[in-house]
């Protein structure tokens, strides 16, 4: 039996960069496979690399040296144009500040269209689509709103779903929930998880957050631009709380169950 091929493979992946008169390794020999529906969460010190490794990924930025692989296919070896293709096609993204994942004199069901432009779908369709992925993420009644009269919460669910357009096979997430309530994050990291639900997507998320970390697969830690398995978001606080007061037991983490629930049930 052929084994699967991983939604994302990175092979001693090392990205350095010059700051001024200095030489900066942000990344040093990473070693990353994440499968298709794994989810990861990617934590550690401001300043560790795990934003860069976000954007070497997507191709934003060439790495020094070093594999990278999405869906199999070689990032490092494609074009400018090819890079364009695998972000809209494979790839979704949601970056730290909302507001940069979206057009802000768009509505939001424009916003969502224009995300599914290489898509192959015919324009009506499309329209259809995003109206339903805008009720996915409760935000059905603002469709026709522009994005930049939108609050914090409703435009980072906008970004998420812009985002989720075409069914990527990877999601990208820079601290998806650093500016949102504890409600709105708790929707946010439902949404991840109905997506690798229903779709298989791929989740490598980047956090601060012990919360949204705790509710995914795997966590890595990145130290000086090294990977290693860990918990370094483990506090004292979180370990004194003992047994029945981590994740999936709460109050919060109730809710988190209830709406992926909801949202990864298939219509009537």
């Amino acid at each position: 039996m052929t084994a699967a091929v991983p939604a994302v493979l990175c092979a001693g992946l090392t990205h350095v960069y010059r700051d001024g008169n200095t030489q900066v390794t942000a990344l040093d020999e990473v070693d990353l496979r994440v499968e298709g529906g794994e989810a990861v969460a990617l934590v550690g010190p401001s300043g560790a690399g795990k934003s860069t490794l976000l954007t070497l990924l997507a191709g934003l930025v060439r790495p020094t040296s070093g594999r990278i692989e999405v869906q199999g296919s070689d990032v490092r070896a494609m074009s400018e144009r090819d890079l364009l293709r695998m972000r809209a096609r494979d790839l979704g993204m949601v970056l730290q500040t909302p507001a940069r994942n979206l057009v802000p004199y768009a509505t939001a069901r424009a916003n969502v269209a224009f995300a599914q432009r290489f898509s192959g779908v015919s324009r009506r369709d499309r329209h259809a689509e995003a109206g339903d992925l805008l009720d996915s993420v409760g935000l059905g009644d603002q469709a026709d709103s522009l994005a930049a009269v939108m609050s914090g919460g409703q435009q980072q669910r906008l970004a998420l779903a812009v985002a989720l357009a075409g069914r990527p096979a990877v999601l990208l997430a820079d601290e998806p929930t650093s500016q949102l309530d504890r409600h709105t994050g708790d929707v946010v990291i439902a949404l991840m998880l109905a997506a690798r639900e229903r779709h298989g997507t791929a989740l490598v998320v980047v956090t601060h957050d012990h919360h949204v970390s705790d509710a995914l697969d795997v966590e890595y830690a990145i130290h000086d631009g090294s990977l290693v398995a860990g918990s370094w978001l483990a506090s004292a606080a979180v370990r004194a709380a003992g047994p029945g007061e981590g994740f999936g037991d709460g109050p919060a983490d109730a809710a988190i169950k209830s709406i992926g629930d909801d949202l990864c049930a298939e219509p009537g």
